[in-house]
């Protein structure tokens, strides 16, 4: 393991005296070599959701890595303002494949907020929260399931109308307010105790796979992982999903908490290589780009290093499975584009795109359905503003992406707007209720679209 409390020069990085001690941390953390890659050539500009609504130098990737490399030369404290520009980028990484020296900008915006947070004074309130979300919740598939009920029940109880009529809602922030009018309907019971752990596959058996079933994912999402599952099956995967398997770790590893991302991951790639599987599979553009990247996260670590390899190189995203290896089946049309084609558009994933370099399986299997007519949007490429939950902790940036994405939405007419991510959809429902002009679309992940337009032949005579 790496020793970070050693004091002799590191490797590739200027033999500085620095006084500030995160300065002295970010010094450490930082990839020196990466923060030299960088040639300054701008390439990664006019792809940053930041600087395209700022114009700002400091608001772009190439900025952040100059005032990275400031501190890490002893030539700048890292003083507020240096923290809150690190934690304004959207870790969209749009810029990596912009970029000609290939610079990996997400790799270097983690390690500083890593830094940033071990420094971090946040109040005695904030720090609870901290720790009840990333200790006490996230890493805990009972006390998300105690949360999924507790949703479920005020929901379904009249608890809701209740908040929303009587003006309680009025009383959070208004960002969070709107968040919580979208939010579909949760649940306890995830995808195991919907299907169980082992789901056979139909016909010829293709490959064994596994689900990440993810942990918001199964609260909130738990039937598209059902589908998921279900769409699997029917183009020839046995699929199993492991129960014992934790959080991804994208968000602890994204707001600075590296250490328990690693400890996430290594469970995770223990529980998964003991399931005799080929491929993992992800149906979360957020958590498998952090999957495929546990080679990396894990690479100081001599006894999951190996490990983490043999994970990373076999999580692929769904849409990609089923379109490159599986059996695709027949999609027929729905009631509804029975007379007229129904138009489509679809709205990437950020990570999926940029990180698992998934673009055209999601679009070629939309295609494939009977009688649609599928519209892609003027950027459909670009972040919807929903970067995990940076549209809790930057609402007013978040809201002004969200707009400019919705005037992309609006001329495309779409009935259906399909997407990749949790984070995405709800983004797009909010993007929908608050700036859509045609009230009618409805925001779906591309999984529930594909299963609920499967030609079942032991049902269905004319398909």
């Amino acid at each position: 393991m790496v020793n970070e409390n050693r004091t002799t020069p590191i490797p590739n990085k200027p033999d500085v005296k620095l006084n500030n001690s995160l300065a002295q941390r970010l010094h450490i953390k930082l990839d020196y070599d990466q923060l030299t890659n960088c040639m300054r050539c701008g390439f990664c500009l006019p792809a940053c959701p930041t600087f395209r609504e700022t114009g700002l130098e400091p608001e772009s990737p190439r900025g952040r890595i100059a005032l990275m490399k400031a501190v890490a030369d002893g030539l700048m404290t890292p003083d507020q303002a240096f923290q809150d520009q690190m934690n304004h980028c959207l870790g969209c990484r749009a810029c990596e494949p912009a970029c000609p020296a290939d610079v990996k900008y997400g790799q270097l915006i983690e390690q500083a907020r890593e830094a940033i947070e071990d420094h971090a004074k946040h109040s005695i309130p904030v720090k609870g929260l901290r720790k009840m979300v990333f200790e006490g919740m996230f890493p805990h598939r009972g006390r998300l399931k105690v949360l999924g009920g507790t949703l479920a029940f005020y929901q379904k109880s009249g608890l809701r109308k209740i908040a929303r009529h009587s003006g309680v809602m009025r009383m959070f922030p208004k960002h969070l307010a709107e968040m919580e009018r979208i939010l579909p309907n949760a649940t306890s019971k995830g995808v195991v105790e919907r299907i169980g752990t082992v789901y056979p596959a139909k016909g010829d058996v293709i490959a064994r796979v596994a689900l990440f079933r993810g942990c918001i994912m199964d609260v909130l999402f738990a039937e598209t992982n059902v589908n998921t599952v279900k769409l699997l099956s029917e183009a020839g995967f046995e699929v199993v999903i492991p129960n014992e398997q934790v959080c991804c770790g994208a968000l602890h590893a994204h707001s600075g908490e590296m250490e328990l991302a690693k400890g996430l991951a290594r469970t995770n790639v223990n529980v998964f290589k003991e399931a005799g599987i080929d491929y993992i599979v992800s149906n979360a553009g957020g958590c498998g780009a952090l999957l495929v990247e546990y080679d990396h996260l894990l690479n100081d670590d001599m006894e999951h290093s190996a490990l983490a390899k043999w994970f990373a190189s076999r999580v692929i995203d769904v849409s990609e499975l089923l379109h490159d290896h599986g059996r695709i089946p027949l999609f027929v049309e729905s009631e509804e584009s029975a007379f007229q084609p129904m138009t489509i558009t679809y709205q990437d994933s950020c990570h999926l795109r940029n990180v698992m370099k998934s673009s055209d399986a999601p679009r070629q299997l939309m295609k494939q359905v009977a009688n649609v007519n599928f519209i892609e949007m003027k950027e459909a490429d670009r972040c919807c503003g929903s970067a995990g939950i940076y549209n809790v902790t930057q609402p007013e940036m978040a809201n002004e992406i969200l707009e400019h994405k919705m005037e992309h939405a609006n001329r495309t007419q779409a009935r259906y707007l399909l997407t990749s991510n949790p984070g995405c959809l709800l983004q797009m429902k909010l993007g929908v209720e608050k700036h859509g002009v045609n009230r009618q679309m409805e925001i779906k992940h591309i999984v529930d679209f594909l299963y609920e337009r499967i030609c079942h032949r032991d049902e269905v005579t004319n398909c």
